[in-house]
C-alpha cells in the first residue's frame, strides 16, 4: 500500500518508477512546483487530480512486475528527433481473471498539446478501469513539436497499436479489440484517430470498439468563432503555432479532416463526458460531436455534469464520480443490445 503521508516528490524519485517519473506531467518540471513537496493527503484535500493514491498503487504494482514500460521509438530514432524521447506505452494490467476476454483500454491523457498529464488523467483513471476488469495501456505522446504535431501523434498511436500487436500474447489481449479514452487534447486525439483520412484506417489498423472522449475540443471552427466573438482578428490565428499543429493555417484546417464534426463517418460508438462549467473547452464542442454522430446513426451517449469545471480526471470527489463505470456499462449494454445511444 502507498503511504499517503509521502510527498509527490518522494514517490516520483523512487527508483522503481524512475523511467516514467519525468513524464508524470510531461514537459513540466514538477520539482519547481509547490505540489512537489505536498503529501498525497494534502493533494487530496486540495482536490487535485482525482485518486492519486490508487494511481500510484497501480503504477507501482505494474513496475514491480518488471514488464510495464515500453519506449515506442528506438535510441537511433530519438537521436534523429529529440521529440520522440520519452514517447512510451505503460502497461497497467487488471487483476481480473477474465480481463483478457474484454477489449483493452488505450488511455490518452491531455495537456493542451504541450504536456501529458499522466499523473492525473493517466494512472488514476487506469486504476478504475482495472478495477472494472479492463487491461490498460497509457500512452505518453509527442508534444510541443514545431511541425505537423497532430500527424506525429497519429504516428505515436500507430506505434502503440503495433507494439501491442507484436506482444499480444504476453499482454493476454486480443490486440484488435480495444477502446480509446482521451482527455481534453487527448480527447481530440482519440477522435482524430477515428477519422478515416488521419487515423486507424489511414494506418491500416483495426477500428476501436468504442471511444470515450472526456471534455474534448473537437471543432476548430468553433474555436475561430469564439476568437472572433471576443474581438480577435481571425487572420492573426494563421501563425506559426497553427502550422506547428496542423501543418497548415487554421483557416485551412477547418476545411480539412482535422475538423472532427465534419468527418465522423469512421467513428465507433462514442460516450462523451464533460461539465457545463468547463471554462477551458466550451461544452458546445461535445454537443457538436454528439449531433454529428447522431446524423450518421452512430450510437453516442453524452453526459454533462452541472459542476466540476475542466480536468475532473477520474471524477473522484465531484459530481462526475463514477463516470468511468457508467461509460463501461454503456459500452457493455451496447454489446448486449440493451442500449441504442
Amino acid at each position: 500500500m502507498i503511504d499517503e503521508r509521502k510527498t509527490l516528490g518522494e514517490l516520483l524519485t523512487d527508483p522503481l518508477i524512475g523511467k516514467i517519473a519525468p513524464d508524470a506531467i510531461r514537459n513540466m518540471d514538477l520539482t519547481k512546483d509547490e505540489k512537489w513537496g505536498k503529501s498525497l493527503i494534502q493533494l487530496r484535500e486540495d482536490c487535485f487530480g482525482g485518486d492519486l493514491t490508487a494511481g500510484f498503487e497501480t503504477l507501482y504494482r505494474a513496475a514491480r512486475s518488471g514488464h510495464w514500460y515500453y519506449p515506442l521509438y528506438t535510441v537511433e530514432e530519438c537521436a534523429e528527433d529529440a521529440a520522440r524521447r520519452g514517447v512510451n506505452l505503460v502497461w497497467l494490467p487488471s487483476a481480473a481473471e477474465d480481463a483478457g476476454s474484454r477489449p483493452y483500454i488505450l488511455l490518452v491523457p491531455g495537456g493542451g498539446f504541450v504536456n501529458v498529464w499522466n499523473l492525473t488523467e493517466g494512472w488514476p483513471v487506469a486504476a478504475q478501469f482495472n478495477r472494472l476488469g479492463y487491461h490498460v495501456f497509457v500512452l505518453t505522446y509527442q508534444v510541443a513539436v514545431h511541425d505537423h504535431l497532430l500527424e506525429r501523434e497519429m504516428d505515436d498511436f500507430t506505434r502503440a497499436l503495433r507494439l501491442i500487436r507484436d506482444r499480444a500474447e504476453a499482454f493476454s489481449v486480443d490486440w484488435q479489440r480495444y477502446i480509446t479514452c482521451g482527455f481534453s487534447a487527448g480527447g481530440y486525439l482519440v477522435c482524430l484517430w477515428n477519422v478515416p483520412e488521419k487515423g486507424y484506417a489511414a494506418h491500416g489498423l483495426p477500428k476501436p470498439q468504442a471511444v470515450f472522449p472526456v471534455y474534448p475540443a473537437v471543432s476548430w471552427k468553433l474555436n475561430l468563432q469564439e476568437f472572433e466573438k471576443n474581438g480577435g482578428d481571425a487572420d492573426d490565428e494563421d501563425d506559426d503555432s497553427d502550422i506547428a499543429l496542423f501543418g497548415c493555417s487554421i483557416r485551412d484546417a477547418v476545411h480539412s479532416p482535422f475538423e472532427i464534426p465534419d468527418h465522423v463517418e469512421g467513428f465507433p460508438p462514442c460516450a462523451v463526458f464533460l461539465t457545463e462549467t468547463d471554462n477551458l473547452v466550451n461544452p458546445e464542442h461535445s454537443r457538436l460531436l454528439q449531433q454529428a454522430l447522431q446524423r450518421q446513426g452512430i450510437p453516442c451517449r453524452l453526459e454533462a455534469g452541472p459542476s466540476g469545471g475542466h480536468g475532473f480526471a477520474d471524477g473522484t470527489g465531484m459530481c462526475m464520480a463514477g463516470w468511468i463505470e457508467r461509460a463501461v456499462r454503456w459500452y457493455e449494454g451496447l454489446r448486449s443490445g440493451e442500449n441504442s445511444g
